[in-house]
């Protein structure tokens, strides 16, 4: 089991979405999503389903103009057209020594494919309430998704790679729901208040530069 039962509510201000793409052949670009929320169902059963979403436009690698290129490009993510990621869990298993490995349909750009993620589960004390970390490791061809804009280096190969690696650190509560008592969709919590939270640090992140 994954968790115990119950509906289980990421906290965006203890989480953390990352990404990593080779770039210039030789170099890695990383960015992060900085406005992202997510809900866990486990049932008494200890079966489970996770739903997630982030706002594109929370794409950060450091660069305004770059990041401004990636979020209004019809090459890259477009988000007026495409304002969200969204993913929904199709398997979650709970391994020995808190192994987890959740297969889902990740949405990005209108287009869903198949993701696999893998990693560690472990429980944290704290004084907010019952309290779980996820940390979760995976990765996906961008070209699935649409994003097949590349340009030529001169000395051979391409400007950016097409492999995209994904860590996500993501810390959930316990809200005391009962799992089923409302199914949830990928744009749909309980709460979006950790999302507004984030979304509010993210911003006043980019104001520091």
């Amino acid at each position: 089991m994954i968790a115990s039962a119950g509906v289980w509510a990421l906290d965006a201000e203890s989480s953390r979405l990352e990404f990593a793409i080779k770039h210039l052949m030789f170099s890695t670009l990383r960015g992060r999503f900085g406005a992202f929320e997510g809900t866990l169902e486990v049932g008494a059963d200890g079966t489970a389903s996770a739903v997630g979403s982030v706002q594109a436009a929370s794409i950060d690698t450091n660069d305004p103009v770059r990041d401004g290129h990636l979020r209004s490009s019809a090459d890259f993510f477009d988000v007026e057209s495409y304002p969200r990621i969204d993913f929904r869990s199709t398997g979650i298993e709970g391994g020995s020594g808190g192994s987890v490995r959740i297969r889902g349909e990740l949405t990005m750009r209108g287009i869903t494919r198949v993701v696999v993620l893998d990693g560690q589960r472990e429980d944290v004390e704290s004084g907010t309430g019952s309290r779980i970390r996820l940390t979760l490791r995976g990765e996906l061809n961008r070209r699935e998704f649409g994003l097949v804009w590349n340009q030529a280096l001169d000395s051979g190969g391409a400007l950016i790679g097409n492999t995209v690696k994904i860590t996500a650190e993501i810390s959930a509560v316990n809200t005391g729901a009962t799992s089923g008592a409302g199914r949830l969709s990928p744009g749909k919590t309980l709460d979006a208040t950790p999302l507004r939270r984030n979304a509010r640090s993210h911003g006043r992140a980019a104001a520091r530069g």
